[in-house]
């Protein structure tokens, strides 16, 4: 099972992810934000999407919303991790 395991925001609604098999991606949250939702509407806010985090393996923001790390892990530009 694909774990996140390090989440760090580059700026731009950018996240670069370190994942449990040793593959880094940066994840481009600007798609996340054209979809509609109670949860994505606070993501909006840039001060608020920074406040990203990984609870058990998923990338997370304080007000509930978590995304999967294998769709993440499927969906990010990935590279060998060095």
């Amino acid at each position: 099972m694909i774990k996140v395991m390090t989440a760090r925001y580059l700026g731009n609604y950018q996240v670069a992810l370190v994942f449990s098999d040793n593959r880094e991606g940066v994840f481009d949250g600007t798609s996340l934000l054209q979809r509609h939702g109670t949860l994505i509407e606070a993501l909006r806010d840039e001060n608020f999407f920074k406040l990203l985090f990984v609870d058990a393996g998923a990338l997370c923001w304080p007000n509930g919303l978590e995304l999967s790390p294998a769709r993440l892990h499927e969906n990010c530009n990935m590279t060998a991790a060095a």
